[in-house]
């Protein structure tokens, strides 16, 4: 007679979320395995090797050592050696017009009242937001009815601000500002320390620090504390069977079962709708499933042999109202010589982008960085190598960073992100109140979940199961 292995924990997704939720189950004396849909770790950080001595990230990028303090604890654990963002030199700006001009990096060339006037209502109206329950804070109801491109609208009593809310919202999410409820960003806003922090590349912001080595070399160095071979790879989960009493069964395409005492789900809410749950999901949780959408978010990364624009004094920021590339980033390693840029392409811009052949895509962004360049510099040369990543082409990630909610969702079932049921736990960066869709966001996540299980499973011995 073949006696079947029980797990104590079945994690589902071996992104940074289930990865430390898992940690912490086998640090509190219980084993655990992992299900990963795709071939690797990581989620929604993907490193790859784009010169002979250097990485790029191609999902997640950057931390920084103050207020992302979880995050920062693990590059200090794994030895990594973080890169400071570049933050100096002169950034080229964009216009909708055509017009292409350079100014210092961090300074508009005209600083408009409104916008400021708008920065600061989402510094004060964000401040009141209940993170944990966002549907307690002043005006929730009303706010949440609006899309955030209404709110900016209504408070700055001007549709000239429209451009600037879709600026933001596809920027932070790869969404347009009619998208999205107002109070989620408001929500997102808070998470994330404040606007001005999730806006900036400078210290406290969330584009300070950058991993030297790529950052899916934090999953993998977490993969080597498990246990060996608990964590399959190729392995989408079908459906969790939680009917039999306090033994639950978690399947996948695969054909494998694998029985366990507790279910950690850490995949985005988009996913829930391609699992089957026995019992069927609890209402809310199905609206959060059918009712949250990614964003769309990819990267092109140039890679070059020379850092030129630095030679010329550039800080290889490109701020664009034309796209396809909406803004840029240095994302070069000098001390291994891996010299790049890399261009977000996001939200609408990036969509309509998306529909062009592979080869189209590839001359449609090279044409606009070589050009914006081009305006002051006599000669940019080829890149030696280009990397591409489109999320929302990836059949287990939909898009990036992490789901948003349409306007009413919110107030109705935002709370029930974090909520369990019955012996299923679930993570993952959006269910964070701290630098919620990024990965301290889901770092934490997975400590709350991991120790949620821990904390049931002391209170459930193994003899209770049937």
């Amino acid at each position: 007679m073949t006696v079947k292995k029980v797990y104590d924990v079945v994690v589902v997704g071996a992104g940074l979320s289930g990865l430390q939720a898992a940690l912490c189950v086998k640090a509190a004396g219980h084993s655990v395995c992992v299900l990963e849909a795709t071939n690797r770790v990581g989620g929604k950080t993907f490193t790859v090797q784009s010169c002979e001595k250097g990485f790029n990230d191609l999902g997640a990028a950057w931390i920084n050592d103050t207020n992302q303090s979880e995050m920062y604890k693990l590059f200090q654990k794994y030895g990594i050696k973080g890169e400071v963002q570049r933050d100096h030199g002169d950034t080229v700006l964009e216009s909708a017009d055509g017009s292409v001009v350079k100014v210092p990096y961090g300074q508009e060339p005209i600083a408009s009242p409104i916008f400021e006037n708008l920065l600061e209502v989402f510094r004060t109206e964000s401040s009141l937001v209940d993170l944990s329950d966002p549907s307690n804070s002043p005006g929730a109801e009303e706010i949440d009815q609006l899309t955030f491109r209404e709110f900016c609208v209504t408070r700055a009593e001007t549709e000239d601000v429209a451009g600037f809310a879709d600026l933001i919202c596809s920027a932070l999410l790869g969404v347009e500002s009619t998208e999205v409820s107002a109070l989620y960003m408001l929500h997102y806003f808070k998470c994330g320390t404040g606007i001005d922090n999730l806006l900036s590349d400078k210290k406290n912001g969330g584009q300070y620090l950058r991993n030297r080595d790529g950052n899916q070399t934090i999953s993998q160095n977490m993969t080597k504390e498990l246990d060996p071979n608990t964590v399959f790879f190729r392995n989408p989960v079908t459906s969790i069977d939680q009917s039999q009493g306090n033994l639950c069964t978690v399947s996948t395409e695969a054909g494998l079962d694998f029985h366990c005492r507790k279910v950690i789900v850490s995949v985005p809410t988009t996913l829930y709708p391609s699992i089957k749950f026995n019992p069927p999901l609890p209402e809310k949780k199905t609206v959060l499933g059918n009712n949250t959408a990614m964003g769309y978010y990819s990267k092109m990364v140039f890679v070059f042999d020379e850092p030129w624009w630095r030679d010329a004094g550039f800080s290889g920021v490109i701020d664009s109202e034309m796209g396809p590339a909406s803004f840029t980033r240095d994302t070069s390693i000098p001390a291994d010589n891996q010299w790049s840029i890399t261009c977000f392409i996001v939200g609408d811009l990036g969509r309509q982008w998306s529909t062009l052949s592979r080869a189209a895509r590839h001359r449609e962004a090279w044409e606009q960085f070589r050009h914006s360049f081009e305006m002051f510099i006599d000669h940019v040369p080829e890149p030696t190598n280009t990397l591409e990543m489109e999320w929302a082409k990836q059949a287990f990630f939909l898009g990036a960073p992490c789901p948003v909610m349409a306007p009413g969702v919110l107030t109705s079932v935002g709370t029930e992100l974090a909520t369990s049921f019955e012996n299923i736990h679930f993570v993952g960066t959006e269910t964070a109140t701290v630098w919620r869709g990024y990965m301290e966001g889901a770092v934490r996540s997975g400590q709350r979940g991991g120790a949620e299980v821990a904390q049931a499973l002391s209170r459930s011995p193994t003899s209770q199961i049937k």
